[in-house]
């Protein structure tokens, strides 16, 4: 009577009695029909949706690279050796067409990335339905459904919406990019990550920063295109200016010329004066434009190499110094009881 009833369990399905009848076993009956029909299915389903999640995040990156090269091309920046094509140009503009490459590649790279987690969301969310349709769901109240929710989460996520829609103008007007040496609020730091809802910076110290994209009120690219290295330096009040302007600009200009591998300078160097009178020296100022995040390093060869030359040459950087005024006592005055 058992083996009956169990058979009358699986009379809707001829795999489920054929697999009764070699089991003996209503529940693993069950279960290995499940999967000869459905449950196959659903498998099929997931494995197709990692697969192609693999190939758009593989691909993806690749293929915005290539488009962005091509676009490139077709402008006239992509270089075989460095510079524009078919003609001679000078090596400020050969570097200059340089940084417009990297600054396409660096954006192409940062869509490529948010293309691809856009796109492996789409499919995964697609296969999510079309196991709910295996399993035999009604998707059109569930669909309806979600539409009332969705509603409900965007009037109290609200700050999650701001995100989302800051990421979109965030990537779209470039305004920064994987690579890009950014300030925001109190953290400067690399980008190493950009999503439609953070971004991830890592600072000088290592550490990994997740900023939520609707927080960021201002940002400050510091490597977009060029920058700039700013040399402040101080000498006493009693050296020839103009002498010690001149050694400061014949350095910057011979490290110009040299063209060592650790700094690149974009431009011939400026001098632009005396800046300020301070309390223990007079502040001249240097002003060297370079490649981007290269500030840096440049502005540390600068202080090496003008440290040198203003020893031998005598120019003396000032320390704190102070004036004290000593009273004596009058000799007249009566002495206190």
């Amino acid at each position: 009577m058992t083996f009956i009833a169990q058979s009358a369990s699986c009379e809707q399905s001829d795999v489920c009695r054929e697999l009764l009848d070699l089991t003996g076993q209503i529940y693993v009956a069950r279960a290995l029909s499940w999967l000869a029909t459905g449950g196959a299915s659903i498998v099929l389903i997931v494995v197709l949706a990692w697969l192609i999640t693999r190939l758009v995040k593989r691909h993806i990156p690749r293929l915005v690279a290539l488009t962005a090269d091509k676009q490139t091309q077709d402008a006239g920046l992509l270089v075989d050796n460095g510079g524009p094509q078919e003609q001679e140009v000078s090596e400020e503009t050969r570097l200059t067409h340089t940084l417009r490459l990297n600054r396409v590649r660096q954006r192409a790279t940062t869509l490529g990335q948010v293309g691809a987690q856009v796109l492996a969301g789409i499919v995964w969310f697609l296969a999510f339905l079309m196991v709910l349709g295996q399993l035999g769901l009604n998707l059109a109240p569930l669909l309806a459904g979600a539409g009332v929710v969705g509603i409900a989460l965007g009037f109290g996520a609200q700050q999650l919406v701001r995100d989302f829609l800051s990421g979109i103008f965030i990537i779209f007007e470039d305004q920064y990019g994987v690579g890009d040496v950014v300030t925001v609020a109190d953290i400067t730091g690399t980008v190493e990550r950009v999503s439609l809802r953070t971004t991830k910076l890592r600072d000088i110290e290592g550490t990994a920063w997740f900023v939520p994209n609707g927080e960021l009120k201002a940002v400050g690219n510091r490597s977009q295109l060029w920058a700039r290295a700013v040399l402040d330096i101080e000498v006493s009040y009693d050296t020839d200016v103009d002498n010690a302007g001149a050694i400061m600009k014949q350095i910057a200009d011979r490290l110009w010329r040299d063209k060592i591998d650790a700094v690149t300078i974009l431009a011939e160097p400026e001098y632009w004066g005396v800046e300020k009178f301070g309390a223990d020296g007079v502040t001249l100022r240097l002003v060297v434009r370079t490649e981007p995040t290269e500030q840096w390093a440049v502005a540390r060869e600068l202080r090496r190499r003008i440290k040198t030359a203003f020893d031998e040459a005598g120019v003396s950087i000032p320390f704190p110094q102070r004036e004290i005024w000593l009273r004596q006592p009058d000799d007249k005055a009566p002495l206190p009881h």
